[in-house]
């Protein structure tokens, strides 16, 4: 019996990196590389001779760089493509300008903290979900900006609220759905605290890049760092990140634990900490990503009275992590990524 395998182009002027995918990947059986290549130009051809399902792309090579060549292959050729750049802050940075030209995801090449064998098992989990996404779904689209009335009525209804906690968990399609999210959001909003699956110096230069487009604060997440409104942290990549509670403080505790669901930051890990220190003071939402990680976590949330959300499937770039915890009964409300925030409101 056949299989229709993934197929899978790897776009890298690394002699080295390109062998290391190519037999890595080539070991699961639903994935095929069917070339491999050095440079955007002959990757071109590929594109057009071998229509593969899902491209890695790396950013920094000769002749074209992998920005310019993204952002031409998403305007004429819309493709799923998975950027797998260079574990450094400044390759963050890039990589980040990757998703806004279309990327779907970014993935860090290994290093001393991230070994091959981690990075191209989160890979193979990342290339399967993408190459799941539908054609319309690869057409960046302008969400609607919010009004002024809006955030008027939304600053005088987080004024009201105290002892509140909202803990967001999100992958695949996260980082600009996370955008979406936090530039609706006042100054004076609850503490926030989310897991975006990201790796190291991507999730410092992801939440630079929020802070500086959101009126609410927006930071990496520091050991033991205090809550407080009107900022949100963001788990650093590869380390969890637990809520805990002092007296009337909540602080956020990293460990270089195991992965859970293949993932570190786990949103698992994050959303079982906030049912246990937060209960029915948080609010719990989860968002376009690949797989299962957070579905059991949001269902003890709602368990201890919390009020949980998820993101619906057809503002879902990959509707994974958000109908596993539908499935598991742990969402109260389903709805657009453009109404996550009124509905945070209206439970707050």
């Amino acid at each position: 019996m056949s299989i229709n395998r993934i197929k899978v182009l790897v776009v890298d002027d690394s002699a080295m990196v390109r062998k290391m995918l190519t037999i890595e990947l080539s070991k699961d059986a639903g994935i095929e590389v069917v070339a491999a290549v050095p440079d955007p130009y002959m990757a071109r051809d590929k594109i057009v001779e071998l229509k593969p399902d899902v491209i890695l792309l790396d950013i920094e090579m000769p002749r074209m760089d992998g920005l310019t060549f993204l952002r031409k292959l998403m305007h004429y050729y819309p493709c799923r493509v998975i950027v797998v750049s260079s574990l450094a802050e400044a390759g963050g940075e890039v990589a980040l300008k990757a998703i806004e030209y279309g990327a779907l995801d970014v993935m860090a090449k290994p290093a001393a903290s991230y070994s091959v064998s981690d990075m191209t098992e989160q890979l193979i989990e990342r290339i399967k979900a993408v190459s799941k996404v539908p054609q319309w779904k690869l057409t960046k689209t302008e969400v609607r900006p919010v009004q002024k009335s809006d955030t008027a009525l939304r600053k005088d209804s987080m004024i009201r609220t105290t002892n509140k906690i909202i803990a967001i968990g999100a992958s695949t399609g996260g980082t600009e759905a996370l955008r979406v999210v936090l530039q609706q959001m006042p100054a004076n909003a609850p503490p926030i605290v989310i897991v975006q699956h990201m790796p190291p110096f991507f999730t410092q230069s992801f939440a630079k890049r929020l802070d500086e487009v959101c009126t609410i604060r927006v930071k990496e997440a520091e050991n033991n760092e205090i809550l407080s409104p009107g900022k949100v942290l963001i788990a650093p990549g590869n380390l969890h990140m637990e809520l805990r509670r002092n007296g009337a403080v909540y602080f956020v505790r990293m460990s270089d634990g195991p992965m859970v669901y293949h993932q570190r930051p786990s949103v698992e890990v994050l959303f079982k900490s906030v049912a246990k220190y937060a209960g029915r003071n948080a609010i719990g939402v989860i968002m376009t990503g690949m797989g299962k990680d957070g579905a059991q976590g949001l269902l003890d949330m709602k368990n201890e009275g919390a009020f949980t959300i998820a993101q619906d499937e057809k503002s879902c770039v990959v509707f994974g992590m958000p109908k596993e915890a539908i499935d598991l009964g742990a969402v109260c409300k389903i709805v657009s990524l453009e109404r996550i925030v009124d509905e945070i409101i209206k439970n707050m």
